[in-house]
């Protein structure tokens, strides 16, 4: 069964906690769906706003916005009085590469004006999601170190690089308190993501309980790092409420659970779903799957504040058959 979104808070941050006022970029997608739901969890409906390009279902406080929109950004931010920023808004690496120039500036550009932003409204926290989109054809591909080459090979890659950097110049210039956390492949049955190259491992649940057949887009040898989305939930809360003392960096932390290929992947949910079968038709994501790394070593994080993934490949397929099934 999915894990309770639960954590022992420090000290400091108990007699805080119904005054911290959080606002989450990119509400909508993925990962901000459940973050959004758990963050409102730990601070309350009313103190968590939610944004997005289009309006959908939320339990709180919910607002328009186009992250390229500096002026309609900032008004939010006031009007609520935000002390916590959550940037999920983003192209992802295959949509990006259709529209390189709008990937920039939605990725980084709006990102910049945010950090600005967060300067002259003295925002107290900023998470900023980074990628193993990081990594390039120059980086060691297994257990890639925290410190390495970094040769991206999207615009999406790019511009997360460049995001973590510029986290660690504002850091260290303005004092910034910037968090950031490098995602592998995000499997969750709440949606179905698109846009990315780690999407198989979603679609392929979906696709074996409606269809009983899919079609993968990468080889079936195509090894890729992944974790389960509550290992994400728990891991981003855990990060984002350590002590500042605590957090080393502001470039992305690596962060990692298990490695697995298409294939693994499939024989797992087949021991579930017998009659599951699986055909290969790699595309245009298979060259940036071919760059990036097979596995990935997140000591650091595991040193700094505590992180430790609770599932394995096993542990995750029973619970994402578990609850798509209904």
């Amino acid at each position: 069964m999915l894990r309770n979104f639960s954590f022992t808070l420090p000290e400091n941050d108990k007699n805080t906690l119904k005054k911290t006022v959080v606002l989450i970029t990119g509400a909508n997608g993925q990962i901000g769906k459940v973050l959004t739901s758990a963050l409102r969890s730990k601070y309350g409906y009313e103190n968590v706003i939610a944004t997005d390009l289009t309006e959908a279902k939320h339990n709180g406080p919910f607002e328009i916005l186009d992250i390229t929109d500096k002026a309609r950004m900032k008004e939010i931010i006031k009007q609520y009085e935000v002390d916590h920023i959550y940037h999920l808004a983003a192209i992802l690496s295959s949509n990006g590469e259709r529209n390189i120039h709008l990937t920039w500036e939605v990725n980084l550009e709006s990102y910049l004006s945010m950090l600005d932003l967060a300067c002259e409204l003295k925002i107290d926290r900023i998470f900023f999601p980074s990628t193993i989109g990081v990594y390039g054809p120059t980086t060691p591909r297994v257990n890639t170190p925290q410190n390495t080459s970094f040769v991206p090979s999207t615009v999406y890659g790019i511009s997360k690089l460049a995001g973590e950097l510029w986290n660690q110049y504002y850091r260290k210039r303005y004092g910034l308190d910037i968090r950031s956390i490098r995602y592998p492949g995000v499997i969750s049955y709440q949606s179905i993501p698109s846009g990315g190259t780690t999407d198989f491992a979603v679609e392929m649940f979906f696709e074996a309980l409606e269809k009983g057949h899919y079609e993968c887009f990468l080889r079936s040898d195509t090894r890729l790092p992944m974790v389960y989305m509550p290992d994400v939930i728990e891991g981003t809360l855990k990060l984002m409420s350590a002590d500042k003392s605590d957090v080393s960096i502001a470039c992305g932390y690596n962060l990692a659970s298990f490695s697995l290929t298409p294939e693994e992947l499939f024989h797992e949910i087949k021991k579930h779903i017998p009659d599951f079968t699986i055909s290969y038709f790699p595309d245009q994501r298979q060259q940036i799957a071919d760059s990036w790394s097979e596995s990935i070593d997140d000591s650091l994080a595991r040193k700094d504040w505590g992180w430790s993934p609770a599932y394995n490949m096993e542990q995750m397929v029973v619970d994402m058959i578990g609850h798509i099934k209904p």
